[in-house]
């Protein structure tokens, strides 16, 4: 049997157009690395947020209300009220590229293309609004990917993220008649290379502060309670993110008391606590002066940190009587993120 070099040295050779003499497509057989975030509107505008609330709010993994009873409020209530509201803040935070998430996830697949070199074709799409799943999954295998790896860029697996991902990935495939084969990234919350780039990135902002944090404040996104009860992980993914980022952080700041908190509460139910908002005015109320967030699950800054974290938790912390507060940037494209993602990309490369 040929050794895979003997095998490939005997494939056909190309012609200058990029296609083997047999005609085959120079990309056929290429590997594929999709990153995937959760999603944004196309614009800061009440329709097109109108738009994306509609396709977000309208997964049964997002809101675990049966349809009959969250149908009417959703396009009765919901989506006549909160798409002012919702662009509103996405104004406050829009860039000239764009959506910030956008924009960050864009950078961060560039960047990665540039590591990975001739390794593999990498891309990215947003799980609700555009670049969709479905159609960057079809042009990667347009393009020639036989083999792809759907990267959800969330560190702590939960349904209404990780898991949407994976029924959206599902319903893209079924539409194919010819599929590439799948790999996907897991869950990284307690991956060595993800707590090394966290320590290494919120030490290296702390530092460059002209102030001296007496606290720093770990948010996460929330979700419901009833959430956690039905068994989803992401309570305690994220636990397990804070205690091991606390333990090498208290090694080189013992000087720092670290706290967790939940952000982004929405509609009447309880959700995990403690609130951010509660934590930020309790801080300021208990005498704390001089506080920084940082928002350890997300791979890249977005409304709900540059705006809900850096303008409304800056007011609320201040109205409370604290005087210096930062937010601290996302792991984004910045060196010690992009070092921890072609690490965990290149592992699950591994074999292909």
């Amino acid at each position: 049997m040929p050794s895979r070099d003997q095998s490939a040295s005997a494939r056909p050779a190309r012609d200058q157009s990029g296609s083997d003499q047999g005609g085959r497509d120079q990309n056929v057989g290429e590997i594929g690395v999709l990153l995937v975030n959760l999603g944004t509107p196309d614009a800061a505008t009440a329709p097109a947020v109108r738009r994306y609330l509609a396709e977000f709010l309208s997964d049964p993994r997002v809101v675990e209300i049966p349809a009959i009873a969250w149908k009417p409020i959703l396009y009765g209530i919901i989506l006549r009220t909160r798409p002012a509201k919702s662009a509103h803040a996405y104004a406050q935070v829009w860039t000239p590229q764009g959506s910030p998430l956008a924009a960050i996830t864009r950078a961060q697949a560039a960047r990665l293309q540039e590591r990975l070199g001739g390794r593999a074709r990498v891309d990215w799409a947003m799980r609700y609004g555009n670049p969709s799943l479905p159609s960057q999954l079809q042009a990667m295998k347009d393009a020639g990917c036989e083999r792809i790896l759907v990267a959800p860029l969330y560190p702590q697996y939960c349904g209404a993220t990780t898991a949407s991902v994976m029924d959206k990935l599902g319903e893209a495939l079924g539409a194919m008649r010819a599929q590439p084969a799948i790999r996907t990234l897991p869950p990284y919350f307690d991956d060595p290379a993800y707590i090394d780039a966290l320590e290494a990135d919120l030490l290296r902002q702390i530092e460059a502060l002209d102030f001296v944090p007496e606290v720093l404040l770990l948010s996460f996104h929330g979700m419901p309670q009833r959430t956690a009860d039905l068994g989803d992980p992401y309570y305690r993914h994220c636990l397990e993110t804070s205690r091991l980022l606390s333990a090498r952080l208290a090694l080189r700041r013992p000087d720092l008391r670290i706290e967790t908190s939940f952000q982004s509460r929405f509609g009447r139910a309880k959700w995990l606590e403690p609130s951010t908002e509660d934590v930020l005015a309790a801080e300021a109320k208990a005498g704390t002066r001089r506080l920084a967030v940082a928002a350890p699950g997300f791979s890249a800054d977005c409304v709900e940190t540059l705006e809900e974290l850096a303008i409304r938790g800056r007011e609320v912390f201040e109205e409370a009587g604290g005087q210096r507060i930062a937010v601290l940037a996302c792991l984004n494209d910045g060196e010690a993120g992009m070092e921890m993602l072609e690490a965990l990309v290149q592992r699950e490369l591994s074999g292909w």
